[in-house]
């Protein structure tokens, strides 16, 4: 059934056989987090990816005494500390999950393997480019947009964050305050 789930989520990025998500599930560990419960801390090295079932997760950066949320994830969404995952490297950001949450994981050693094969690598890379579409899409957003703009995408392109994330990751992941989501909020209801 997982193998079903993550075909249906990749196949607009690559199509694959449902042989190669089921050797893919077969390397991976089905795992559970609670609301609020560290997935990856600041500081540590990422030995694991992740695919998540249900729930929400959320990327973070220490920033001014202040957690600044980088990502939100919903379901049947591949993510990481790719950073960390990549250069084998500590690095400052942190996952915690947002919801209670069920979640695919993935060795960082599994990675690799699947990486030495000529389908694995198809599908990391076609994996990563998407991943960097979207962060580099979400990146000039919160440069050349103004707040209003971002809340209204984010409601239009994504409205189940809206419904099931706490403000103040939402806010953080706008690059605003939650006093300034707040008066956006208010001031869409008029």
């Amino acid at each position: 059934m997982n193998e079903q789930i993550l075909k249906n989520a990749f196949d607009n990025h690559f199509e694959a056989p449902i042989e190669v998500w089921k050797a893919f599930v077969d390397l991976c560990e089905e795992v559970h987090f609670k609301k609020n419960e560290k997935i990856k801390e600041v500081g540590k090295t990422a030995k694991h990816g992740y695919f998540l079932l249900q729930g929400s997760c959320g990327l973070f950066v220490w920033k001014e005494n202040n957690f600044i949320c980088t990502d939100l994830i919903l379901e049947n969404v591949f993510f990481a500390d790719d950073i960390s995952l990549l250069t084998g490297k500590p690095s400052p950001v942190e996952i915690v999950s947002l919801e209670n949450s069920t979640i695919l994981q993935i060795s960082k050693s599994n990675i690799d393997l699947l990486k030495k094969t000529p389908i694995g690598s198809m599908l990391f890379l076609s994996g990563e480019e998407n991943s960097i579409i979207e962060k580099q899409t979400h990146q000039i957003e919160i440069m050349t947009q103004t707040a209003e703009e971002r809340y209204l995408n984010l409601i239009k392109n994504r409205p189940e964050i809206i419904q099931r994330i706490h403000q103040k990751h939402i806010a953080s992941y706008l690059g605003i305050t939650t006093q300034s989501l707040s008066r956006i909020r208010k001031n869409m209801l008029k």
